[in-house]
C-alpha cells in the first residue's frame, strides 16, 4: 500500500519549485494524515522540520536543496514511491537542554544537533563542568563550550575541532570553543546516560548564552544537559545514502 505524503519545503526558489513538482507528480496528504513528511532544503530547513513534527512523531525523508544536506538524500523527482519504501530507518535521540537565567526563568528545550554556550561580550566565560553530580572542571575559561550528538557531532561541533562520532555508539561530545583554560583541556566523549551541568560563575561581569539548535536563551545561570529517553525522530535515508555511511566518510575528507 502506497504511503501518504506530505511535502514541506524551505522559501528557496528552487525548493518551492520541487514542492511544486512533487505534488503535481504523487499528490499531497495533510500532515495530520499522512504517514511521512518529504522535506525539501537544507540542513537548517531539515532540523526545524525535526522540531515541528515531533509531536507527531512522523518519519522525514529529506532531499538537499539547500547549502548544506548532511541529513539529506539527493534530490530527484523519480521514483519517490519506491524509495520511500526502501528507505532505511534512523533513530534521532534528542538533546534536553534545561537552562536557567539570572532573571530566575527556566527554559526546557530539544536539540538533535548539540547545545551551545557562548560569551555574550568581550569578556570570556568561565564555566564550572559537572557530570552527574560530580565537578570535573572547576572553571573552564572559554569563549564557550557545547554537547553534540552523533548527528550533530560533523557540525559546529566539528568546525570546533571535536571529533566525529560514529551513529548509534551511544556517546556525546564536549567540546570546548577557544579554550584559555585548562590550557590541555580539548574536550571528552562522553556516554549518553550521563548528565552534563554547566554554571556560569561571575554570570553578570562575564554574560553566557546557550542555545539548543536555534532556540537561544540569554543570560543563563546554570544549563543542564541529558539525552531524551522519552522522545525519538525517525529519519530516512536512501540505502546507498546512509548516515553511518557518511559519518564514517567525513572523517577522511583532506
Amino acid at each position: 500500500m502506497s504511503q501518504r505524503i506530505a511535502f514541506v519545503a524551505s522559501q528557496a526558489a528552487e525548493a518551492q519549485q520541487a514542492l511544486a513538482t512533487l505534488k503535481a507528480r504523487y499528490g499531497e496528504a495533510p500532515v495530520e494524515e499522512a504517514d511521512v513528511v518529504v522535506a525539501l532544503g537544507g540542513d537548517g530547513f531539515m532540523l526545524r522540520t525535526l522540531h515541528r513534527h515531533l509531536a507527531r512523531g512522523l518519519p522525514v525523508y529529506g532531499m538537499k536543496l539547500g547549502t548544506v544536506g548532511f541529513l539529506l538524500n539527493p534530490w530527484h523527482a523519480d521514483d519517490l514511491p519506491q524509495r520511500l519504501a526502501r528507505a532505511q530507518r534512523t533513530i534521532l535521540h534528542p538533546l534536553v537542554m534545561r537552562a536557567s537565567s539570572e532573571s530566575g526563568s527556566t527554559v526546557e528545550a530539544l536539540a538533535f544537533n548539540e547545545v551551545s554556550l557562548l560569551r555574550q561580550t568581550k569578556q570570556a566565560a568561565h564555566i564550572r563542568v559537572s557530570l552527574d553530580g560530580t565537578v570535573k572542571i572547576d572553571e573552564l575559561m572559554c569563549d564557550g563550550v557545547l554537547v553534540a550528538t552523533p548527528a550533530g557531532s560533523t557540525a559546529y561541533n566539528l568546525s570546533a575541532h571535536g571529533p566525529i562520532l560514529p551513529f548509534g555508539c551511544g556517546l556525546l561530545a564536549m567540546t570546548p570553543i577557544s579554550p584559555f583554560r585548562p590550557r590541555r583541556w580539548r574536550g571528552a566523549v562522553l556516554p549518553a546516560r550521563l548528565e552534563v551541568r554547566f554554571e556560569i560563575l561571575d554570570p553578570y561581569k562575564r554574560p553566557v548564552s546557550a542555545t539548543a539548535d536555534s532556540n537561544e536563551v540569554r543570560d543563563v545561570v546554570e544549563v543542564i544537559v541529558r539525552e531524551s529517553s522519552e522522545q525519538t525522530m525517525t529519519v530516512l535515508f536512501d540505502p546507498e545514502h546512509n548516515l553511518d555511511q557518511r559519518i564514517i566518510d567525513e572523517q577522511f575528507v583532506v
